[in-house]
């Protein structure tokens, strides 16, 4: 169904509600919104009277709730209905002028014989497209889309995709097939973010937008089995949702009514339901958390955590070694680290459950640990046996390897309790006690949020309030508002908050329970509400679809459920422009093109990013790090300033200059100089209406598992492999056996063999590679020798030829110093 479709639906599903309207287009998530656009109008109430534009705007029928508008001057356009009694809100929205005016689709093929996938790929114009291309949802062009697509390619368009992660590119076959192209792709796991991009072609003046989406293999969802039951949250509660955070279009959301899973951002959805005579009428409508796991999905039913997997339905408890009830809650990490470093070849949990008084790791093989209890807890932060102290809440931060538990800390445990946090390090395996105290009513309960950020930030919500911690707790308060002293259900009806949700740009949106939303931005420490979206009887929640944009969730009293795109920034662009709020700088930059980078020996890390705003704002780039302090870091600024902006360009230089000879012990150096660096980068000023307020990274310096080396010249695919043995005369071997040493090649070890002329010099050149390919020559010194203890070979030059003041080290010498360790441990770089 289209958003038209969802629209209509859902104004005839609510017509009991509070009046609202809205606005729509046919380009998939708003992404075009120009001169050229066709705006669609629609009002939600009884007292329509017609509707109030701009004179440079053009109806269908002004007196219709539901109409189309078409702006032909850029800027903002002043819309609003016209009804009787109380005037409705007027929003601001902005009509681009922009040339981009077509897009790209794309369908899918698995081919898992070759572990690829196959893209069809055309181009649409979202003005004059089939409802299945609008919907993402089209196996075929269109014919509109086959002539508009043909018409470019003859014009020298052609798509090519490009990975976020791993920064590969695909090209599109030579020949296009019935208006598409096709490219196949790889199957992978670690690089599913992608981007279609075309040439700089042009057709009747317009461009193709690129379009960002995520591949991956398609993640199965439960199938609705006869007979079996819903499973549900109690009658009348708020939706609860869980999603993969590398691929937020598999997600799970628990109603009152049912449970829905999606792989698609609920373009398609199932029920889950679970078999009959395991849990009563009364436990099957008690979920109070969901957490997806690769292999199921977890429940908390008054207590007790269930397991649903393909196979079972099954309760978990002392045979997993968790408790068999008193379970407060389970959660999963909101941020997608698909690469990280672990030192001590340590494993990364997967979820986290915890009671009254313990939290459990739970592991990728169900495996659960219990790694803290609040006694142990007491003794840690040297609180007195009389204290009381519980878990309060518990959530990933925004850091790959910590974690966050809340706890409440009391001495009378009367009127008031205190909320204090300690974050656990799963690398060191270390706890630390946070600057942060928040003193709260007893029957206050807080849900932590973690922002995308470098160093510890997050905010909070009780019922009533968010609390915000900015810059590692540096920067605490409570969020405030223009009017109520930052009470948000002062100025939604009394309505208390809901969920609050996060994304990566550092936009937060505050949802209440009646689907009023306020707005406000990381490090920012107040908020606006916004327009009216949702009628106030129809629960929601907010989610991320397949291409990264946000929607809602709507859950209709029918037990059926839409997925309804949300513009987000047009929303916020119009109340920015109510309150003449405006971004300080004009352009944030830098050459940031991943967000994780391994540093080994040697490497050199080289990054820019530059600021360009006004002359008279004075702006700079802070530059925030987390995590073990093993880099010295260079900064150099340059500085310009022309036709009243300047320009501010910060250059970094990240490196370690340790010296690993010498050394008593080598290994303890390297290892105290090995660990996971997070940096962020953000202007010193920045408001709601900015776009991007931060960019954050992590450094890795240590060994790169990914990287290997071998040694020039040899190859394992280009000679025949065979059966190749050769014979040692005993005589040549070190301990001088009794008899001949007869070696079998191991081509798959070795490859194939390098020749030589036998009067040549040999001297091994060790070359770097890592998934990508030849990285560098190794220009480091390094110690070769015979695996099998031959020793008749000799060296071309002696150790006075080659310069050296002491007598080097030596096989003979260092076998003679290490003779209980074998062959290969005798001498490395910890004896250097």
């Amino acid at each position: 169904m289209s958003a038209w479709g969802v629209a209509v639906l859902l104004s005839w599903l609510s017509c009991c509600g509070s009046a609202l309207w809205r606005y729509y287009s046919n380009s998939p998530n708003y992404n075009i919104f120009s001169t050229r656009s066709a705006i669609r109008l629609e009002y939600e109430g009884t007292s329509f009277s017609e509707w109030s534009v701009p004179e440079t705007c053009s109806m269908e029928d002004k007196r219709s709730p539901t109409t189309e508008l078409r702006c032909s001057s850029p800027g903002i356009q002043a819309i609003k209905p016209i009804v009787t009694g109380p005037d409705e809100e007027e929003r601001y929205l902005y009509v681009d002028s922009s040339n981009t005016c077509f897009m790209w689709h794309y369908r899918a093929i698995p081919v898992f014989e070759n572990l690829t996938h196959v893209l069809i790929i055309w181009v649409f114009d979202p003005e004059n497209a089939d409802p299945d291309e609008l919907l993402g949802t089209a196996e075929a062009p269109s014919r509109n889309s086959i002539v508009l697509s043909t018409q470019l390619a003859t014009l020298g368009q052609k798509p090519t995709i490009f990975t976020i992660l791993r920064r590969k590119v695909y090209m599109a076959d030579a020949n296009m097939n019935d208006g598409t192209w096709r490219i196949t792709v790889p199957m992978t796991i670690d690089d599913v973010l992608k981007e279609i991009r075309g040439n700089q072609v042009t057709f009747q003046d317009c461009f193709i937008a690129d379009h960002f989406f995520l591949l991956i293999s398609s993640l199965p969802t439960f199938p609705e089995i006869p007979g079996f039951l819903p499973i549900s949250s109690q009658a009348g509660s708020q939706l609860i949702s869980s999603w993969n955070p590398c691929v937020p279009s598999y997600a799970v959301v628990v109603a009152d009514t049912e449970t829905y899973q999606t792989n698609d951002s609920f373009r398609t959805w199932t029920r889950i339901r679970v078999p009959p005579n395991i849990l009563s009428d009364d436990e099957r409508q008690s979920v109070s958390h969901v957490t997806l796991f690769h292999s199921g999905i977890f429940f908390v039913i008054n207590g007790i955590l269930y397991l649903k997997h393909f196979h079972a339905f099954r309760r978990l408890g002392r045979n997993e070694n968790i408790p068999d009830d008193g379970i407060m809650g389970i959660t999963t990490r909101k941020w997608c680290w698909i690469n990280y470093l672990l030192k001590n070849e340590r494993r990364r949990s997967e979820v986290v459950l915890w009671t009254e008084n313990e939290v459990y790791f739970g592991y990728f093989t169900l495996e659960f640990v219990r790694i803290i209890t609040t006694a142990e807890l007491k003794i840690l932060l040297n609180l007195p046996p009389s204290a009381t102290l519980t878990v309060h809440n518990v959530e990933y931060t925004g850091h790959p390897l910590e974690l966050a538990v809340l706890l409440n800390y009391c001495t009378t445990c009367t009127v008031t309790k205190s909320i204090c946090i300690v974050i656990y390090n799963e690398d060191s395996r270390q706890w630390a006690f946070q600057d942060f105290t928040l003193d709260v009513p007893m029957d206050t309960f807080l849900v932590p949020h973690f922002l995308f950020a470098a160093s510890p930030e997050l905010v909070l919500h009780d019922k009533h309030r968010i609390y915000y911690c900015y810059h590692n707790f540096t920067v605490t308060g409570v969020l405030q508002t223009p009017t109520e002293n930052g009470n948000l259900s002062m100025l939604s009806n009394e309505s208390i908050i809901h969920e609050v949700f996060v994304d990566y740009y550092g936009n937060i949106m505050v949802k209440m329970e009646n689907n009023i939303i306020f707005y406000f931005k990381m490090s920012i420490t107040d908020a606006v509400k916004l327009h009216e979206w949702v009628n106030n009887t129809i629960r929601t929640t907010i989610l991320l679809s397949t291409s990264g944009h946000i929607y809602i969730l709507c859950a209709l009293d029918n037990d059926t459920i839409y997925a309804q795109e949300y513009p987000l920034k047009l929303e916020a662009q119009s109340i920015a422009f109510k309150t003449e709020e405006k971004c300080p700088y004009t352009a944030f930059n830098n050459d940031i093109s991943r967000i994780f980078y391994f540093l080994d020996k040697g490497d050199v890390l080289r990054l820019w990013t530059q600021l360009v705003y006004p002359d008279n704002v004075g702006l700079y780039t802070i530059v925030e790090y987390y995590g073990p302090k093993i880099l010295k870091i260079k900064r150099y600024t340059h500085y310009e300033i022309a036709f009243g902006h300047c320009t501010k360009t910060l250059t970094l230089t990240f490196f370690q200059n340790i010296n690993y000879e010498g050394v008593d012990n080598y290994f303890q150096l390297q290892d105290q100089n090995t660990g996971l660096l997070l940096v962020q980068l953000r202007p010193s000023a920045y408001s709601k209406t900015c776009t991007r307020a931060h960019k954050v990274f992590q450094i890795a310096i240590g060994c790169d598992m990914h990287k290997y080396i071998r040694v020039k010249g040899f190859s394992k695919n280009e000679c025949l492999h065979h059966d190749f043995t050769y014979v040692i005369e005993k005589s040549y071997l070190r301990h001088r056996p009794s008899e001949n040493l007869r070696i079998r090649y191991e081509w798959e070890d070795y490859g194939c063999p390098l020749r030589l002329e036998a009067t040549d010099k040999f001297q091994p050149v060790i070359q770097l590679f890592n998934d990508d390919g030849f990285l560098k020559d190794v220009q480091v010194n390094f110690i070769v020798w015979e695996i099998h203890g031959r020793d008749d070979y000799s060296f071309n030059t002696t150790m006075k030829e080659s310069g050296c003041v002491n007598e080097a080290q030596t096989w003979k010498s260092m076998i003679e110093l290490n003779k209980d360790l074998p062959l290969e441990e005798v001498w490395g770089p910890q004896f250097l």
